[in-house]
């Protein structure tokens, strides 16, 4: 996958190709889709959690590295000692004596990229040692000393030939870490994806429910006019007070229609407000109008095309590939550690010391390289049996072979919800020509048995019966121009391609 995303992803870095919203909305509000998508990826909850986590995952990314960094150490230490004198058994003085020794030390040690681990270990140490005692003949008090200094500049190196040697704890972690970075960034995208859907789903579900009401209104319209109509009938007495019953009880129940219908719209209208906004209450009073109107664009599916961007697309189906990577690496991790610990060893420096050359002596020689030292040697060990490494080895294949298993039920999950949604899609588009010449007929059915009903040729029995067919008409057809455009947009969805669909770019911060 192309590397979208650099280490901290703002909300500056989401574009789409519209006209931006206001970001504090206030009153009735005409919205576009695409203004609702803009607004949900600037604000959407569920989303800026998810923002967060490749910087979780880069800053897990650089501990990871910290494997490498050296770790530099010193110290710093003075010691004294002093031993009275005294007298032996042949009545010989033994002289009493004091010493004082500093000692300084500094070190750098670490691991390089190629597994070699070194160590840098510089001291040096003076040490003052002093005796005193009483002549047994002359009476007179007799003392002497020395200064002793030492110290070394030392480089000591392990390098592992087999165990250690391509790959170990370090370089395990940060591959790792490298591709949980990648994971996040996947799991984002597909954060975004499924909250443009979820903004689709819930546009087309409103312009649905907005529609509706204005079909249950003309429901009532037409339902008050058939009963004003039967009321002047019965009063001339052209018509049974029986037939304004039934007009008065069809106007009941289309208000009762229309009232449920205002309540879905109210839901619904609640249900796209949490998708775009992160401060609710700033919407509460909010009426969101859609000022798109649901149409049937055909378009020409294709299993084959479908499938190929799904398997392309998709970044779930990329995390579960990384997944699988992940556990690569952890085989390949296990397989090194069944080999024997082989290592080259060995160590380079220079010693200085003498008496009476104090700290500046041992620096001289140190500098003139006059005392060297170095070693070379090999270390080799192997757990007798070695069960612990081999086990896991024999584990990390087994539960590879599991995740090339799903990975490959995860594939064909994929195949079979994009057939499924090629199918639901061409459906639709079906049903959608067919509620639309259902309503076309309802209508005219409805307009001749009217005039039927003008003309004392029919009663008012089968103008409500019609009625209620064409207002069944209109909703199924609004109905089944909802369900194509959200079958579409799951469609889209399913092969991985939404954001495309709707001109969204993911660009890096560079």
């Amino acid at each position: 996958m192309q590397k979208l995303f650099s280490a901290a992803l703002g909300f500056g870095l989401l574009t789409v190709a519209t006209v931006s919203a206001q970001d504090k909305p206030t009153g009735s509000r005409a919205m576009s889709l695409n203004d609702c998508i803009q607004t949900a990826l600037e604000h959407n909850l569920s989303l800026q959690v998810e923002r967060i986590n490749p910087d979780i995952a880069h800053s897990n990314l650089r501990i990871a590295y910290a494997g490498w960094d050296p770790n530099f150490s010193s110290s710093f230490n003075n010691s004294f000692r002093q031993q009275p004198g005294n007298v032996d058994e042949f009545g010989r003085a033994i002289p009493g004596t004091s010493s004082e020794t500093d000692f300084v030390s500094a070190g750098l040690n670490g691991q390089l990229p190629t597994g070699l681990g070194y160590s840098i270990q510089a001291n040096v140490s003076d040490t003052l040692f002093e005796s005193a005692f009483i002549d047994p003949i002359t009476g007179l008090p007799i003392s002497f000393g020395s200064d002793n200094a030492n110290g070394a500049v030392q480089v000591t190196m392990n390098q592992p030939l087999l165990r250690g040697f391509l790959i170990d704890n370090t370089r395990l972690n940060i591959k790792l870490s490298r591709n949980d970075l990648k994971n996040s960034e996947l799991r984002l995208v597909w954060q975004i994806m499924n909250t443009v859907f979820q903004v689709e789903q819930a546009y087309y579900d409103l312009i649905a429910a907005e529609e509706t009401v204005k079909v249950q209104e003309k429901a009532v319209e037409l339902a008050e006019r058939l009963l004003t109509e039967n009321r002047k009938r019965v009063e001339v007495g052209a018509m049974a007070p029986l037939d304004e019953k039934q007009a008065e009880s069809q106007f009941a129940g289309a208000r009762a229609s229309l009232l449920r219908a205002q309540g879905n719209l109210a839901r619904t209208q609640n249900l796209l407000k949490n998708f775009l906004s992160d401060e609710y209450l700033q919407w509460q009073n909010v009426r969101i109008n859609a000022t798109e109107v649901l149409r049937a664009l055909p378009i020409a599916f294709s299993r084959q095309d479908s499938w190929h961007k799904a398997m392309t697309l998709r970044p779930d189906l990329q995390q579960q590939r990384l997944t699988l990577q992940n556990q690569g690496i952890l085989v390949k991790f296990n397989k090194n550690q069944v080999l024997p610990q082989l290592d080259v060893v060995g160590s380079f420096g220079y010693s200085a010391g003498g008496r009476g050359i104090g700290y500046s002596g041992v620096f001289d020689q140190v500098s003139r390289q006059d005392n060297p030292i170095w070693s070379v040697g090999g270390r080799f060990s192997i757990p007798i049996g070695n069960r612990v490494a081999r086990n896991n080895l024999k584990i990390a294949r087994a539960r590879e072979e599991q995740q090339v298993i799903g990975l490959k039920q995860f594939e064909q999950d994929i195949m079979v919800a994009v057939e499924n949604g090629v199918t639901t899609a061409q459906i639709n588009l079906q049903q959608v020509d067919a509620t639309r010449q259902q309503r076309e007929f309802a209508e005219a059915a409805l307009e001749a048995e009217e005039k039927k009903l003008e003309n004392g040729k029919s009663t008012s029995f089968f103008v409500l019966q019609l009625q209620r067919d064409l207002t069944s008409a209109r909703s199924q057809e609004i109905q089944s121009l909802s369900e194509y455009n959200k079958a579409v947009s799951s469609l889209s969805l399913l092969e991985g391609g939404i954001l495309q669909a709707r001109e969204i770019s993911l660009e890096a911060d560079e």
